[in-house]
């Protein structure tokens, strides 16, 4: 939703008695300091250089062993997220459907050389120039049987993968129902024109598909409102729509957000609606090892709810990089925050919530982030009437490391979509 208003190893955390972080980013202590929980285990060697080495020091390394592998796996807020644990495969086999006087075509890998002719002879050069970049690669629109809007308006759990790779032009927000995973694992799957739309759904999983050129008023990337809960997505490249590419609002919550590759925007990630939805405090939701890769602001902004951000790269913003606005808590752990011409990191906008009398800011909490580039922190000291969460009063573990050089060149090259193969389904045990 738009908005006015502003312009090697890791290691794991374990809560034991909710015991603090430390205040400053630290080197890894001598053999001879004690050994707390939040201890830095030692750091990814600089010597990895290929992307599938540094794929294994991300979180998450067993999720690609089996197709189901993701389910309940996020870390975060969203760890309960199951998707379409207990339901049958989907395969999405077209991606076309176009009726009346134009062509109705349910393109598999057969029919490419065919569509190719099609488009060379009866579509704008527009659509030629895109298929010779993608190659063997389809470029249709979004409904009809074998369709990915099939399956996601179905009510049962499904799990949905693609039999083909290509580009998906929605021509409204493709609606997702409960109990899905929308999984772009061993294709390449772009959707364009609008996005998805999470409306009142739970239990729903969205892994490895890009997004791009989403066009009109209140066109998100991913737009989750109202009501809907228990989210993840992860591994996915979003850029260059008209509006937010992630929006959470109207009482979301338990959502997480990993491995994403954010390039190319204005308004990135609104968390909170605005000062009239008090009902958005209680959103929760966690952001790690994602890249911000020079996007304007938003990374996120944040109204009433409660974030946790870890060991994301945030980098060359236009205007600020986290804004905390009303009544929200951020909190801010091991991120690499590397200014551009703007250097001053975070942001406080104070707003009245429709239920209070006075205007107020968020609280934004910094542990052991990093600021580079003569990046300025622009941190708020705490008052008495701040309320800070911790992540350990609602998940036990989570994986984050020392925000380095070595972190940086990793989130780099191994967030957003990635050219991995399709894990084969293992067959379920007897409910």
């Amino acid at each position: 939703m738009g908005n006015s208003h502003d312009h090697g190893h890791h290691r794991k955390f374990r809560n034991n008695g909710n015991v603090p972080f430390p205040d400053k980013t630290a080197a890894a202590p001598s053999a001879s300091q004690p050994v707390p929980p939040f201890i830095y285990q030692p750091q990814i060697p600089t010597s990895l250089t290929r992307t599938s080495e540094m794929a294994n020091v991300l979180p998450y390394p067993h999720v690609d062993s089996a197709l189901r592998a993701l389910a309940a796996q996020a870390e975060g807020f969203g760890h309960s997220a199951t998707g379409g644990l207990h339901g049958p495969v989907y395969f999405v086999t077209s991606l076309a459907e176009r009726k009346g006087n134009h062509f109705h075509q349910h393109c598999a890998p057969s029919d490419v050389n065919w569509f190719k002719v099609f488009c060379k002879n009866a579509v704008s050069d527009y659509f030629e120039r895109m298929i010779q970049d993608v190659h063997d690669k389809i470029v249709a629109l979004d409904d009809g049987p074998g369709s990915l809007r099939d399956a996601c308006r179905k009510k049962e759990p499904l799990w949905i993968v693609f039999e083909v790779s290509g580009i998906i032009q929605l021509r409204s927000y493709l609606n997702v129902s409960s109990y899905k995973t929308i999984d772009g694992r061993g294709q390449r799957i772009k959707l364009t024109g609008k996005g998805l739309r999470l409306k009142e759904c739970e239990h729903v999983i969205i892994c490895n598909l890009e997004f791009e050129g989403g066009r009109g008023p209140d066109v998100d990337g991913i737009q989750i409102k109202p009501n809907s809960k228990h989210i993840w997505i992860d591994r996915c490249s979003l850029r260059d729509y008209d509006d937010g590419l992630i929006d959470i609002t109207r009482e979301s919550t338990d959502i997480t957000i990993s491995r994403c590759h954010f390039a190319q925007h204005d308004k990135t990630m609104l968390i909170g609606a605005d000062p009239t939805h008090v009902g958005d405090r209680c959103i929760r939701v966690t952001i790690h090892h994602c890249f911000f890769d020079g996007t304007r602001q938003r990374h996120p902004r944040v109204r009433f709810g409660k974030v946790h951000l870890y060991n994301n790269y945030i980098r060359n913003w236009g205007i600020y990089a986290v804004c905390a606005s009303v009544e929200s808590q951020i909190y801010s752990q091991c991120n690499i925050y590397e200014a551009g011409q703007k250097k001053i990191a975070f942001k406080y906008l104070s707003e009245k919530a429709a239920d209070k009398e006075k205007a107020k800011s968020g609280c934004i909490r910094s542990e052991g982030d990093l600021f580079v580039t003569g990046t300025q922190a622009g941190l708020v000291t705490e008052d008495g009437e701040c309320c800070m969460f911790h992540p350990s009063e609602y998940y036990a573990t989570w994986t984050v490391e020392p925000p380095t050089d070595s972190l940086k060149q990793v989130l780099q090259h191994c967030t957003g979509w990635q050219s991995v193969p399709r894990p084969a389904d293992q067959p379920q045990a007897a409910q």
